[in-house]
């Protein structure tokens, strides 16, 4: 089959490997037809590659056709139609019941001391075939995969993989009140639709800040008070003047380790690509650092006694935090994976044809398979927003 495989940073290509098979009683295999570019793809593609090895299959965000299913797996069958979570869960564990799947501790990493196994996520989570390829093997498919309604486009149902509970769990997270108000760093896909979240669940206002003029746009089209960080000098104190001087009940960061502006975090995240593979893994794994600009900030402008929420993601074992203004502005802070099938009961009503969400229209490009190298180039030089891929 097709796939794209990471052979380096910056350098993805499509190739021609093995069809996957079943390996447990609990296994299914997906036939294709719908696979997101996640913004987390590319930290593999620049900052995490100590962490990956040449020939991993990446991607982690599928749907597609049930085509083969093993003795135990009883939920799903051939030709059902499903969306499969990033992550892999078996629904049953301790951090399973409680909604924790991202914990789950069937699948949980431990030889990397890392949470449930992801697909196309590196070492530190499994080294599990990912889901940029024609077909997939679905560890734990007798919980995972969620049957969806035949008769739709793909792009209705496919964002429950990931984007939409990431984006769902953020908004949770930061505890906006009723008509209280949130400021989203990042407009990226995960930041669009947190954004989207947001108003849909009663927030009074929305402010999205990010740079590319695209971003800024399709967010302010939907209702959303956008800034623009290449205008305002002090983007904290113009967040500050919207909010009644104080700063937003909440703050939610969906830019993570590689935030614009970060130049510090950016030459030692550099350094380690150029160090042989295993030194830049145990670097990276013991003493890496995030660009921190975008949680630096989001602790500046958040109102005291707020609440901030992580959804991109950090991977650094190395960062300082400043602990004061942490304490003395009484901030919470939360944080993690989506916990996807926690959330899939109270997204998967909205998904019907009112679309209150915007899923429809919610990616800027879809391409075949076989472009992903060029998908990969794009998105990372914010040419894109969310980009379907096509097997």
């Amino acid at each position: 089959m097709k796939a794209a495989v990471w052979h380096g940073k910056r350098d993805v290509r499509v190739d021609e490997v093995p069809d996957p098979v079943l390996q447990q009683p609990t296994d299914a295999l997906i036939r294709v037809t719908s696979t997101g570019l996640c913004g987390s793809d590319l930290h593999l593609y620049e900052v995490l590659g100590p962490f990956m090895t040449p020939g991993d299959i990446l991607g982690h965000e599928p749907l597609g056709v049930v085509e083969e299913v093993g003795s135990e797996v009883t939920g799903i069958a051939p030709g059902d139609r499903v969306v499969v979570p990033f992550q892999i869960a078996c629904g049953t564990c301790f951090m399973c019941r409680r909604g924790l799947q991202t914990q789950c501790e069937t699948t949980q990493v431990r030889g990397q001391d890392s949470g449930a196994a992801l697909f196309g996520y590196t070492k530190l989570y499994g080294s599990v075939p990912g889901a940029q390829a024609e077909y997939l093997r679905v560890p734990q498919a007798q919980y995972g995969p969620v049957k969806v309604p035949d008769g739709v486009p793909d792009d209705r149902y496919l964002y429950l993989s990931d984007v939409l509970p990431t984006a769902w769990q953020a908004v949770e997270q930061a505890a906006v009140p009723a008509g209280g108000s949130v400021a989203v760093l990042g407009l990226g896909p995960v930041g669009d639709m947190v954004c989207r979240v947001a108003r849909f669940r009663g927030a009074g206002q929305v402010i999205g800040i990010d740079l590319v003029p695209d971003r800024l746009e399709r967010a302010a089209a939907r209702g959303v008070q956008t800034l623009d960080l290449e205008v305002h000098e002090d983007i904290a104190a113009a967040v500050r003047d919207l909010t009644a001087g104080r700063g937003p009940d909440a703050v939610i960061d969906a830019v993570g380790m590689e935030a614009h502006g970060g130049t510090g975090g950016a030459a030692l995240q550099g350094l380690a690509g150029l160090l042989p593979s295993a030194l830049a893994e145990r670097m990276a794994g013991k003493a890496g650092v995030d660009r921190m600009a975008a949680l630096y900030l989001a602790i500046d402008m958040v109102r005291r006694g707020g609440t901030i929420a992580l959804s991109g993601l950090y991977g650094g074992m190395a960062d300082p935090l400043p602990m004061l203004t942490l304490f003395d502005k009484q901030i919470t802070l939360r944080m993690g994976q989506a916990n996807v099938k926690h959330w899939v009961p109270e997204i998967l009503p909205l998904l019907g044809e009112d679309d209150p969400l915007g899923v429809d229209d919610f990616a800027t490009h879809h391409l075949p398979l076989e472009r992903a190298p060029e998908a990969y180039d794009r998105f990372q030089l914010k040419e894109t927003g969310k980009v379907v891929l096509r097997p």
